[in-house]
């Protein structure tokens, strides 16, 4: 199973996080995700490892990790706002949609 970790420190390393898991059962892969122009670590890696493993007298269960979801692009879902980019040339839109309807 594929496990996400997330909130990891900028020193964490795929070693010390093999470490770290290792004590709870078998690590089959470790892969901390780094950002591409700065090779810093973007703080949240992946854990693989056997399901099942006993770990104070509980067998614990492993859940994968989604898999990421494609970006929407530019989309935002930001909220409205003043959307006159600094141009305002004194429209006033509640007043023209009045006028409208």
């Amino acid at each position: 199973m594929n496990i996400f970790v997330g909130s990891l420190s900028y020193q964490a390393s795929e070693d010390k996080l093999e470490s770290l898991f290792s004590e709870f059962g078998t690590v089959t892969s470790v892969k901390i995700v780094y950002d591409n122009y700065s090779n810093r670590s973007r703080g949240f890696g992946f854990v693989e490892k056997l399901n099942g493993t006993s770990f104070l007298q509980q067998t614990l269960v492993v859940n994968e990790a989604r898999p990421k979801q494609p970006s929407g692009g530019s989309f935002s879902r930001g909220g409205g706002g003043n959307r006159n980019f600094g141009n305002d040339r004194g429209f006033d839109r509640d007043r023209e949609f009045k006028k409208r309807y």
